[in-house]
Parts: C-alpha cells; sequence; structure tokens
C-alpha cells in the first residue's frame, strides 16, 4: 500500500476521481491511514463505492458538490461542507485557486509508447485538478479505456503510481417503472431527427432513449455518455452528421456505465472526451441550432421553479449541469429544454409539483423554465404568464393533489 504520509502535507486538500474514475486503491490508503495525516479535505464528487463514510470525520473534513450517490451518506450526516455551483464552472474554479487542490488522486491506463496515461472514463474537472495539484496520485487500471480529447496525462506529470486491476466501476439502474414509461411517451415525440441531445442516467432518461431508436442523425454533446446511448448508436440513430460543430462526433465528459460501454469507448474515433469546461461552456453549447436537453428536478413550484438539490432539507441532488444545459435548450432556435420527473414520491402520498419550494432552493429559476414534463403530460411554460404556468402544471400534477395544489398555490 502506498505510504501517503510521504506526500499529504498538514491542511492539503485532496480531490478524489469520481464516478466510474473513482481510483479504489488510492482512497482505500486514504481511509487507512487517516489518522496519520493531519486536518486532510477530501474533495469527492459523485461517489457509488461507499468507501468514504460519515466516521471518516474523525479525521477528514469533506467537500462536494452535491449528494451524488454515496455521498448522500455524507450529506445527510453533515460531515461534507457543499459547493452549489454548476459542474462547468468547477476547472475554472479550480485552475483560479477558488478551490484548493493540493493533491489529485486519480484513475488512468497505462501509459502509450510515448509516455502518456489516459483518464479514460471521466475528464470533467479532473484535467484542472491534475494541472493545478502539487502531487498527482495515479492509479493505473489495465481495463481503463483509451480515450481521445482532454484524457492525456503524461507519466511525468505523476508524482507516484500503484497499480490495481479490479473491473471497473460498474452503474446499472432500476428498470423503467410505469410512470418513466408515461414520461417517455411524452417526451420522446418532442426530439425531432437532426437534434443534438443531452440527457442524464437514470430509469426515466433510459426509457426516454429507447424511443428514440427510430430517428435519424441526432448528435450528442452532453456531460456524460450512457449505456442507453450507446443503444442509439448502435441502432444508427445517432450520425452527428448535422451537429454544427464536432460533426460525427459524440462528446461527454464522463462515461458511465457498464463494461459494453467502455469497451466502445476504448480507442474509439467516434468519442471526444472533454472537460466541464466545454461540455457545458454556454459560448460551445450556444452554436447548436436543435440542442435538446433533458433533465430531472426533486421537485418544480407551480410558477416552474425548478429544485434539483434538496428534499427535506438535505442535499439529495446537485447543481450539475442543469443550469447550463437548461438555459442552451431554452435558447437554441429550435431546441427545447425539458425538465422530466414522476408527479409524485413516497408512493404517491407527496407531490413533487408544489405551491412554492419549501427549501427555498432554486437551482433553475422559473426564468429558464420550458418544458415540464410527467407521467400525467407536458406543461408548456415557454412565454407563459404565471396564471397559465400555474394552470398548466396543475394539469401535470397527479389528480389526488391537484385541489390542495390549487387551494395552498393561490
Amino acid at each position: 500500500m502506498i505510504d501517503l504520509t510521504r506526500h499529504l502535507r498538514p491542511g492539503d486538500t485532496v480531490l478524489v476521481g469520481q464516478g466510474t474514475a473513482e481510483p479504489r486503491s488510492l482512497v482505500e490508503a486514504l481511509v487507512a491511514q487517516r489518522h496519520q495525516l493531519r486536518g486532510v479535505r477530501v474533495f469527492v464528487g459523485g461517489s457509488y463505492t461507499g468507501l468514504l463514510a460519515p466516521e471518516h470525520a474523525d479525521a477528514f473534513s469533506f467537500l462536494g458538490f452535491g449528494g451524488v450517490g454515496d455521498n448522500a451518506r455524507l450529506s445527510r450526516s453533515g460531515v461534507m461542507q457543499v459547493l452549489p455551483v454548476h459542474l462547468g464552472s468547477i476547472p475554472g474554479l479550480i485552475a483560479s485557486g477558488r478551490v484548493r487542490v493540493d493533491v489529485a488522486m486519480v484513475q488512468v491506463g497505462p501509459a502509450d509508447a510515448g509516455g502518456t496515461h489516459s483518464l479514460g472514463l471521466i475528464t470533467d474537472y479532473l484535467q484542472a485538478a491534475v494541472a493545478a495539484a502539487r502531487v498527482v496520485l495515479a492509479e493505473v487500471n489495465p481495463h481503463v479505456p483509451w480515450t481521445e480529447g482532454d484524457a492525456a496525462v503524461p507519466a511525468a506529470r505523476i508524482t507516484e503510481a500503484v497499480a490495481d486491476d479490479r473491473p471497473l466501476i460498474e452503474l446499472t439502474h432500476r428498470p423503467p417503472t410505469a410512470a418513466d414509461e408515461a414520461i417517455a411517451d411524452h417526451l420522446a415525440d418532442l426530439i425531432p431527427d437532426g437534434a443534438t441531445i443531452q440527457l442524464g442516467i437514470g430509469a426515466t432518461p433510459d426509457a426516454v432513449l429507447a424511443r428514440l431508436r427510430h430517428r435519424r442523425d441526432l448528435g450528442i454533446h452532453s456531460g456524460l455518455m450512457s449505456d442507453a446511448l450507446l443503444d442509439l448508436v448502435e441502432a444508427g440513430a445517432v450520425t452527428g452528421a448535422r451537429k454544427e460543430i464536432d460533426a460525427g462526433l459524440v462528446v461527454a465528459g464522463a462515461v458511465m456505465g457498464t463494461h459494453r460501454l467502455y469497451r466502445w469507448a476504448d480507442r474509439n474515433p467516434a468519442l471526444r472526451m472533454r472537460a466541464a469546461s466545454y461540455t457545458h461552456a454556454p459560448e460551445v453549447l450556444a452554436r447548436f441550432s436543435t440542442f435538446f436537453a433533458v433533465n430531472s428536478a426533486i421537485e418544480v413550484d407551480l410558477t416552474g421553479q425548478i429544485n434539483a438539490e434538496t428534499m427535506g432539507g438535505e442535499h439529495a441532488g446537485l447543481v450539475g449541469g442543469q443550469g447550463a444545459f437548461a438555459r442552451a435548450g431554452l435558447l437554441s432556435e429550435r431546441g427545447r429544454s425539458i425538465i422530466a420527473l414522476q408527479s409524485v414520491a413516497r408512493g404517491g402520498a407527496v407531490s413533487r409539483i408544489v405551491p412554492r419550494l419549501p427549501d427555498g432552493v432554486v437551482s433553475t429559476p422559473r426564468a429558464d423554465a420550458d418544458l415540464i414534463v410527467t407521467e400525467h403530460g407536458v406543461a408548456d411554460l415557454r412565454g407563459a404568464t404565471l396564471a397559465e404556468r400555474r394552470a398548466r402544471l396543475l394539469a401535470v400534477a397527479d389528480p389526488r393533489h391537484r385541489d390542495e395544489l390549487a387551494r395552498d398555490g393561490r
């Protein structure tokens, strides 16, 4: 096991690669040696391994940008400080020093003949962390795919490397429910041939994408690439031929799915892994004339304000890329911004269309609201007055809650 005391100083901030690129052996060493390290702060993005737990706050402080995956435990327990920032701004915050990174822990593949490694699965803000860090610790895993774009890490930039040949982290999702399928039925008809699309991961996006397999010349410019998007590629629906920029290419900042997806990504000239400062940049997104952004929410109020971050006062989500992609879809000449959510939670006991946002957290303002889709239909808020929005959102709320919403929403 690597001796981290040789690299970490008191008060250091250690940024850990997120999602499917979490360097497990390095995180395990960090946890095992935490009592030998002093005053270390750990910056963690979305984590799906459970390796970092609330009890590790006996030695660490935690910093993150939301309750993603297992990070929800850190948030609920009150040991994680939350950065309420757009994902696309994180590379710039790191480069400017506003978000300090002293040590970067990353997962890479083996070096090529020229001595360069590939970050492979995640590039969103990891390149900025590698560039800013005093120390770069790399876990070299032979299963990491080689990807082009912003993924290159010269061996000379790595302070110390460790080997790990475990299978890569995979993400699978629950099967779509009847509500997911109904949302997908409403939503898929909105997306035309030739659109450039952005979707997240989960049962609802997967159900939507399953209905787009007969489209033609779709393009992908997204924060992440998923197995469901790969299904579209393999079905021939995605060519990228009509994209105004990066024509013919799939552009993403993260590859999150199964080994099937990772095999497709390996040395694939049609895939470009880019930093979040590119995938989420307003000046880049503004060039797409038919951009369709599909994102989720925890709740939407009757004026169109969208909360994607908190639930019952606790961080259960994040700002992420919703703000950038929602604005891009709204401003695109022939595009749309779509927020898709089931109308109820807790078995129907709680409405997710609400009179007002109870936590006061607005992830996307009502001025950027466009289409809100539930299993009950589509509420088109573009150009609508507050009274019209209220009526349209009530129409897509669960019928069991409409009367109460109408009373409370006055």
